[in-house]
C-alpha cells in the first residue's frame, strides 16, 4: 500500500471523535486545575483560603493563553478554575475542539508549571454558546460559582484553623444557609460583604486601549499612539453591572 493510501486510511480512525462548533457559535473554554487543593495548600503551602501569589500566577497563565495563537477577547479567573471566551469569528484550527483543548490545557500546564517549579496540571473542555445572552449567562454564573466557593472557604478554613479535621470542617459546613455562614464569619470578626472583591467575585482579563506620548525621530515632533494592552481587573462589577459590562465588552470587538 501507498503512504499516502495508508496515511488517509489511518486519519480516519484518528480524527473519528474529532468535532468543530459551527460559525456564529460563541466558544468559551473553561480550565480548572488537576489537584490544585493538594499543590496549594500541601505541596506549594500557599496561604489558605486565599493567597495573593497563586491569585497572580493564575492571573498571568491568564495572559499567557490570550496570547498563545487564539482570538481571545476575555479571560476570567476564580480559584483555580479559567475560562476563555474567543473572538466569535476565530477559526483557529477550523474550531476543532479536541484542537483547543489540547492546546490551551498543555499551555496552561506547562506556564503555571515552570512558575511554580512544580508539577501543574489543567484540564480543559469548550463549552459552545448560542447567543451573546447565554455568554453573559454564563459568566454570571461563573461569577457566582466564585462568590459560593469563597465563602464556604473561608468558613472551612476558620474551622480548620480551630482544630477542626477536614471532615469535622466539612460536616459542620453541610447544610448551612447562607446567612448561616456570614453568622459564622461575623461571630469571628470577620465581615464577609467587607472582604476583597477579587476573593468573592474572581478576576477578568480584557484588552483596553491606552493612549501612549512618545517622540517621533522621523518627524521630530511628539505624537500621542493608541495601543492595545491587556488589563487585569480586580474589581468586576457584580450581578447585572457585570451583565452590562460584558455585553459592552464584547460588542466593541
Amino acid at each position: 500500500m501507498r503512504f499516502d493510501d495508508f496515511d488517509n486510511m489511518m486519519r480516519k480512525y484518528e480524527e473519528s471523535l474529532d468535532q468543530t462548533i459551527v460559525p456564529d457559535v460563541h466558544i468559551v473554554a473553561r480550565l480548572d486545575g488537576r489537584g490544585f487543593t493538594r499543590l496549594t495548600k500541601e505541596d506549594m503551602k500557599f496561604e489558605a483560603p486565599f493567597d495573593v501569589h497563586f491569585r497572580e500566577y493564575m492571573v498571568e497563565t491568564v495572559r499567557h493563553l490570550m496570547n498563545c495563537g487564539f482570538n481571545i477577547v476575555y479571560g476570567y479567573t476564580q480559584s483555580d478554575e479559567i475560562s476563555l471566551l474567543f473572538h466569535r469569528d476565530d477559526n483557529t484550527f477550523g474550531r476543532n475542539t479536541r484542537k483547543i483543548n489540547s492546546i490551551l490545557a498543555g499551555e496552561a500546564s506547562a506556564w503555571m508549571s515552570l512558575a511554580l517549579n512544580n508539577l501543574a496540571v489543567f484540564d480543559c473542555r469548550v463549552v459552545p454558546l448560542p447567543n451573546l445572552d447565554r455568554v453573559i449567562d454564563y459568566f454570571l454564573w461563573r461569577q457566582e460559582d466564585a462568590h459560593r466557593n469563597s465563602l464556604n472557604a473561608h468558613c472551612y478554613w476558620i474551622l480548620r484553623n480551630e482544630g477542626m479535621s477536614r471532615q469535622e470542617a466539612t460536616f459542620a459546613l453541610c447544610g448551612k444557609s447562607t446567612s448561616c455562614k456570614n453568622e459564622l464569619l461575623f461571630k469571628r470578626g470577620i465581615n464577609f460583604n467587607n472582604l476583597p472583591l477579587w476573593q468573592k467575585r474572581g478576576v477578568g482579563v480584557y484588552y483596553k486601549d491606552i493612549y501612549v506620548d512618545g517622540f517621533n525621530p522621523v518627524t521630530n515632533s511628539y505624537a500621542r499612539t493608541k495601543r492595545r494592552r491587556l488589563f487585569v481587573d480586580y474589581e468586576l462589577p457584580v450581578k447585572e453591572e457585570y451583565g452590562f459590562f460584558l455585553e459592552k465588552l464584547i460588542e466593541v470587538k
